[in-house]
């Protein structure tokens, strides 16, 4: 039986071999994520409908940018880097599957006009699995109205 130790020595051995496998694949690296991610949220940031919700949450865009790298390098390169709870970031945004749809379409068209073939169809895909992720979370910590006995 391995302990947690052993567990991460082995994962440790395994994810560079996962990486650099999705980097042959999909054609993506460190350098094209942080171009997609500082691209998409010059989009999102410009949007009039997705702007002011952001602009209303993040005060210091550059720590945010950079988080939003390692993010998707954990996301679409599976390097482990990013450690945080997006759910819980996002559970309490003023937003419905409209925004999310405004915000895939503008991540579509970054990841195709930023990232090789097969890498955009790789983001593309995650960013619609945590389009769907996010949006389930938001819609659960919803208020909730309790029907009327009478």
């Amino acid at each position: 039986m391995q302990d947690a130790a052993e567990d991460r020595t082995v994962e440790q051995s395994v994810r560079p071999k996962m990486t650099s496998a999705l980097m042959d694949r999909t054609g993506l690296d460190e350098g094209i994520l942080t171009t997609l991610v500082y691209r998409f949220y010059a989009r999102v940031r410009a949007d009039a409908v997705l702007g002011p919700i952001f602009e209303a949450r993040i005060v210091d865009w550059a720590p945010h940018l950079d988080r939003m790298v390692v993010f998707w390098s954990s996301v679409a390169l599976m390097t482990g880097r990013y450690h945080g709870a997006p759910v819980q970031a996002h559970a309490e945004l003023p937003v419905d599957w409209e925004h999310f749809e405004r915000w895939l379409a503008r991540f579509r068209k970054t990841a195709a006009e930023t990232c090789p073939p097969e890498g955009a169809a790789h983001v593309i895909a995650c960013a619609e699995r945590i389009a769907r992720s996010l949006h389930m979370a938001v819609e659960s910590a919803g208020p909730r109205t309790v029907p009327s006995l009478k």
